[in-house]
């Protein structure tokens, strides 16, 4: 956080050459629910090089309260604010229907933009994104998968491409949560949830995920009814490493992402609770041998600090991103489609993503 201000806006050309360092880069945060509201405080309050001086809601009331607890302007039409001359930079924290929509604009406002996944809800709506800025000739968005950032995938990716353990042939996912908001439906199991997996595992592997199948076992008592509750997800990736996803998120007992690598010479686990490296955990509403995350912002709240940081790094430095771009925004979206066709179907889908502009 800087205290320092300026009314000189960031051109398209100067972001192009380089960022002045002098001044911090003035963001707004655009859709203040929870996710929003944690980035607006987190541009506030920890990431160096960063002013937040506004935030964008449609939700008036919301909006209001917001700026109010941050003492920055309310901007209450999201369109307003990418084009606010005062802004500098965006973060894209609303709704993921409107994602395509805003991102068009800052895109056209030539704006550096940190949009949370997903990019779009639909492959043919972000592929439209990565078209508008390989025309644009330069990269000026970021998607929020944030587990690049966290350390235990950043050593497990490591480790693969140091080759030490030789290829790897299966990695298994587990991605469990307490409870799901209202109106959580089966399809969101995989479009706002399983797509971390599937950016996990293009991350790790450095590969497309080139098929997809969705079984739905028996569903959870806890679950609302109607909703498939958990899944189990199967993908294959361009050299035929095999990943297994179960997405459970009515456990009632808190918030927990593990991923376990079997390669040809040897194993790692990430994400097992605290800390522990081997034998046997058990676990249940009655209590258990390890410690558990509640909630998605305890686990990766790190994760989420250095991804902010980052980003204002890349801004201010002229390249704009640096983490997943539009193509892995896109490549996800692609994949999530095709699981939610697979749920319904029960069949292997098989998964075109199409030349890379």
């Amino acid at each position: 956080m800087s205290t320092t201000t300026s009314t000189t806006a960031l051109s398209p050309d100067s972001a192009r050459q380089g960022y002045d360092r002098s001044r911090p880069v003035r963001v707004a945060v655009l859709g203040v629910g929870m996710m929003g509201q944690d980035h607006a405080r987190r541009l506030a309050t920890l990431t160096a090089g960063a002013e937040l001086v506004a935030v964008s809601d449609v939700d008036v009331v919301r909006t209001d309260a917001v700026a109010a607890e941050f003492g920055v302007r309310a901007i209450h039409d999201p369109k307003a604010a990418i084009v606010d001359p005062e802004v500098d930079a965006l973060v894209i924290a609303t709704p993921g229907f409107t994602h395509e929509e805003l991102v068009l604009l800052a895109l056209e406002a030539g704006k550096p933009v940190l949009c949370e996944k997903p990019l779009t809800t639909t492959p043919e709506t972000s592929r439209r994104i990565v078209e508008a800025e390989a025309a644009l000739g330069r990269q000026l968005v970021q998607v929020g998968f944030m587990r690049r950032f966290d350390a235990g995938y950043q050593q497990l990716r490591a480790l693969i491409a140091s080759g030490e353990y030789g290829a790897p042939l299966f990695l298994h996912c587990a991605h469990r949560n307490a409870t799901t908001p209202p109106n959580f439906s089966s399809e969101m199991l995989m479009l706002d949830s399983v797509v971390h997996e599937v950016d996990v595992v293009r991350y790790l592997t450095g590969e497309e995920v080139v098929a997809i199948r969705v079984i739905a076992p028996r569903s959870t008592t806890s679950a609302p009814d109607g909703l498939q509750d958990p899944q189990f997800v199967i993908m294959e990736t361009e050299s035929g490493v095999l990943v297994d996803v179960e997405i459970f998120v009515n456990t009632t007992f808190g918030y927990e992402v593990r991923t376990e690598l079997v390669a040809e010479k040897g194993q790692a686990r990430i994400g097992l609770p605290g800390g522990f490296e081997g034998g046997m955990v058990t676990q249940s509403g009655r209590g258990w041998g390890g410690s558990i995350p509640k909630d998605f912002k305890e686990r990766f709240g790190a994760a989420y600090d250095v991804e902010f940081q980052r980003w204002i790094d890349a801004v201010r430095a002229g390249t704009n991103v640096d983490g997943p771009g539009v193509w892995d925004g896109y490549a996800a979206a692609a994949v999530c489609a095709a699981g939610v066709q697979s749920l319904k179907t029960g069949e292997r889908v098989v998964i075109d993503l199409g030349p890379r502009p």
